[in-house]
């Protein structure tokens, strides 16, 4: 417990540098109320990094006297996390470690208060299973990968998943009543949502089966601008990392120009033979691929670019070529935010009639799940 009398405009300096939250890393409780009667009061500690006194935690004869008072030496905590450091974990939080908590805390609230207000974006979460997968999406752990482009506009996320659904993929009923919520929710809570609340950005996390991250992408593509965000595994993270540009190919393997097949090779490798086993081996199709397919190669804002570029050319391309009342069966092994952007980009009024299938270990290979109509 600190003996020394810090100055007023001290205190309060450093409830701005700390936003008024706990600075103890993956703590960031608000001190100004309780968290569970959400009564306002003052809840915050100051705690010295190195101790106002000599004896005391971190305490050092010549640098405690002379940091007593210095704001660079204090923390803003809560309760709990001060007793930690003081009293049941001393030597767990020695000088340095500490320091660093405080220097990311406050940088990180230097950077959320110095964006500009055009730069708040609305999150949009969505998930649906995939296989046994019940896939968890946390507004906590999404929100950080919008900084410092753009900040959530709110805490409170829009959620267009089907809750607690314990319907698998391999259901006969699985696809149209997912498409069917999936439809009502973005209709129904979505778009009044932004004309009451004159929301201007979306930042978009889903996943998903990927015929329903096209789905998602083709309601989602008139709305409003935004950003589709990819779940990477190495690192664990949704925010976009800095790597090489990445070369896309096109191959073709022309047979009945009637019957058109586009072959997404992209987190893995599709064979033809699966997609022939399929629609029979008289089928022309179109493998979009790269050199070292892998569900962890989308690692960069750049790559998705290059992504909507190169599939925007190919959808017109495949029409030029099949003519636009040709049926395109997509058989798509793909990243969860190229699927969304993928929808996004076909012109429901342009381009050419979809069918989606998905692939399903369960029921042999790939299967249909939904057709996609002007």
């Amino acid at each position: 417990m600190s003996k020394t009398k810090i100055p007023s405009n001290v205190i309060k300096l450093l409830w701005l540098k700390a936003g008024g939250r706990c600075e103890y890393e993956g703590c960031n409780n608000p001190l100004w109320r309780d968290d569970v009667t959400k009564r306002v009061f003052n809840s915050s500690y100051l705690a010295h990094i190195i101790a106002d006194e000599p004896g005391g935690p971190r305490g050092d004869p010549m640098l405690s006297p002379q940091l007593a008072n210095d704001i660079n030496n204090l923390m803003l905590l809560c309760d709990r996390h001060h007793r930690l450091i003081d009293k049941t974990e001393v030597e767990g939080h020695p000088v340095e470690r500490l320091s660093e908590m405080k220097r990311k805390h406050e940088e990180r609230i230097e950077i959320q208060t110095g964006i500009q207000p055009d730069k708040s974006s609305h999150i949009i979460l969505y998930g649906a299973n995939v296989g046994t997968h019940s896939p968890m999406l946390n507004y906590q752990i999404v929100s950080g990968a919008m900084y410092p482009e753009w900040y959530p506009a709110s805490d409170k996320p829009t959620i267009l998943s089907l809750i607690n659904s314990l319907e698998k993929d391999s259901s006969s009923d699985y696809w149209p009543h997912q498409v069917h919520h999936l439809q009502s929710q973005v209709d129904g809570t979505l778009r009044p949502l932004i004309r009451i609340n004159d929301i201007r950005h979306l930042s978009v996390f889903a996943l998903a089966p990927q015929p329903l991250l096209i789905q998602l992408g083709v309601l989602l593509s008139d709305i409003l601008p935004m950003n589709v965000y990819q779940k990477h595994r190495e690192p664990d993270t949704w925010r976009w990392q800095e790597d090489n540009d990445i070369t896309y190919t096109i191959r073709e393997t022309r047979r009945n120009p009637a019957i058109v097949a586009l072959n997404l090779s992209l987190s893995a490798t599709v064979t033809n033979d699966r997609i022939e086993k399929v629609l029979g081996q008289d089928c022309t199709i179109y493998t979009f691929t790269h050199e070292n397919p892998n569900n962890d190669y989308l690692q960069t804002k750049q790559h998705l670019g290059a992504f909507r570029t190169t599939m925007r050319r190919l959808f017109d391309q495949i029409k030029t070529e099949h003519g636009h009342n040709t049926i395109l069966h997509v058989f798509p092994a793909m990243p969860v935010a190229a699927a969304v952007e993928f929808g996004r980009i076909w012109m429901s009024k342009a381009d050419m009639r979809i069918t989606l299938y998905d692939e399903n270990q369960k029921l042999g290979g790939f299967i249909h799940a939904f057709h996609i109509n002007h």
